[in-house]
């Protein structure tokens, strides 16, 4: 039951590599893959968690190898929550920052192609905010796949 098939740092080190590869495979995948699931998004997480699951175990498949690679997961998820209350860099690093997408009405074609926005994406924005497209003073992409749209006060 507590008998590890692998040595419990390498147990520790395949956790480590699989989450820090996810993590910038998810921020290669952009915001908007993330910020709002379909249902096709969320069965590519489920099968992508269980495509790692035996990179991380090794096959190990004891309990306590389970609890440990769990417990990596954890410390890893804190530490990168403590580093990125710290570090106005390493949280721009690992969550991305907000992208100005349009501004006074027009929209940046360039810069949504490079976001993977549709012309619909941002028009349900607009709606979504009650503001027509010539009150728009700016549009930005946020890091969690959301647009916001600011008004002009007149």
């Amino acid at each position: 039951m507590f008998d590890f098939d692998l040595p419990w740092w390498e147990l520790i080190a395949r956790g480590a590599i699989v989450y820090c590869a996810l993590l910038a495979m998810m921020r290669i995948a952009g915001r908007r893959t993330v910020g709002q699931f379909t249902p096709f998004d969320l069965l590519v997480v489920m099968l992508l968690s269980e495509s790692v699951s035996n990179s991380m175990t090794g096959g190990d498949e004891s309990l306590l190898g389970g609890l440990v690679i769990a417990a990596t997961l954890v410390a890893l998820t804190v530490l990168i929550a403590f580093l990125t209350s710290r570090s106005r860099k390493f949280e721009a690093f690992v969550e991305g920052s907000p992208v100005l997408i349009g501004r006074d009405g027009v929209f940046f074609k360039d810069v949504m192609k490079s976001c993977r926005l549709s012309q619909d994406d941002v028009e349900e924005a607009l709606r979504g905010a009650d503001c027509p497209r010539p009150k728009m003073k700016c549009a930005f992409l946020e890091v969690n796949g959301s647009i916001s749209i600011m008004q002009n006060p007149q």
